[in-house]
């Protein structure tokens, strides 16, 4: 249930008293709403106490209830020390799949903020079908991404894979990454719900809209609401010629559904590097709010994915029209 409020105080107001009195739990509140999570009714005393401040109930939204437009109807915008994040604003993430050593990390930086990059990404933590591929570099290389992303004076964002690394990643990264395999690990997304850094969550390969956003939904509901959700490519019926099958259709739909900034990542939705422009120019036109790209100077030699990295000029071909096309769709006032 959200109850929508005559004012923020009386918001403030009634969500203490709710918390405080009754068995009602978890109380959230955003400006002038209040959300009841798993609350369908109120009792008839409570209802009297607080009918007179309650401008409208809202019963019937997304089960997501603190992701969902009803309780927030405003874009969510994130501020990191060198990007803006959601609305109108647009962002790039790029760099290696994983952290291969601290020169490379850096020159590969070099190379994506000057075709317009403000966030690093690679790996240090990398799950792997096979128990045998390479696993990353561990802090080695959290220690050789950070130490990149300050010299460059970008953001830094690493892939965390499991509970016990938290502490680890958070005292490095500035944004957390789930990917698509730990989307459903609840433990995962309890613990970063308890942190207060912005985190990039990934549709998972046979995740449906409503599974991602109540994945969503337990980072938020610890108290972490700066959640960013990345459309990377499901899995469907022909793999033969590209890695997965993103879906540009969830884009405007999860924004219809939710405040949470909406990003897409076609590389791995390629999985071949020749598909990854195409499909990135397509997400943008669809109205992402910002890409994810994997890049490498040398794709044959890369040891994670080579064969869906984009060369340093590729991608900053791709930059310039991504740029292009986001000026057409997008609102007034753009950002980048």
């Amino acid at each position: 249930m959200i109850l929508i409020t005559k004012s923020n105080d009386k918001a403030q107001e009634i969500a203490q008293k709710l918390d405080t009195n009754n068995p009602i739990k978890p109380v959230f509140v955003h400006e002038n709403r209040v959300a009841l999570a798993g609350v369908k009714n109120l009792p008839d005393s409570t209802l009297n106490e607080i009918s007179q401040y309650i401008v409208e109930t809202i019963t019937n939204h997304h089960p997501a209830i603190v992701s969902s437009r009803d309780f927030h109807p405003n874009d969510s915008i994130i501020k990191t020390n060198h990007s803006i994040i959601g609305g109108n604003h647009f962002i790039f993430m790029a760099g290696p799949d994983s952290i291969e050593s601290a020169e490379h990390v850096l020159e590969m930086g070099r190379q994506v903020k000057a075709a317009g990059a403000t966030i690093l990404r690679g790996g240090a933590f990398k799950p792997r079908t096979s128990p045998y591929s390479f696993q990353g570099n561990g802090e080695v290389g959290l220690k050789a991404h950070r130490a990149a992303a300050d010299e460059l004076g970008m953001d830094m964002i690493t892939e965390i894979l499991d509970t016990r690394d938290v502490d680890l990643v958070d005292s490095y990264t500035d944004i957390f990454q789930v990917g698509t395999r730990n989307m459903q690990n609840f433990a995962l997304l309890k613990a970063l719900g308890q942190k207060r850094k912005p985190v990039v969550l990934k549709r998972g390969m046979s995740a449906t809209i409503d599974d991602l956003l109540n994945a969503a939904e337990y980072i938020a509901a610890g108290g972490n609401m700066q959640i960013m959700l990345m459309e990377r490519g499901i899995r469907t019926y022909d793999n033969k010629y590209t890695r997965n099958t993103i879906d540009v259709s969830a884009i405007p739909v999860l924004q219809s559904l939710t405040h949470y900034p909406v990003i897409a990542d076609a590389s791995h939705a390629a999985g071949v590097a020749k598909f990854v422009t195409p499909l990135a120019l397509a997400a943008t036109a669809a109205g992402s709010q910002g890409l994810m790209t994997e890049i490498h100077d040398d794709p044959a030699h890369a040891f994670v994915d080579g064969a869906q990295a984009l060369t340093p000029e590729a991608f900053s071909q791709l930059a310039d029209k991504v740029r292009k096309i986001h000026d057409i769709v997008a609102h007034d006032n753009l950002e980048y």
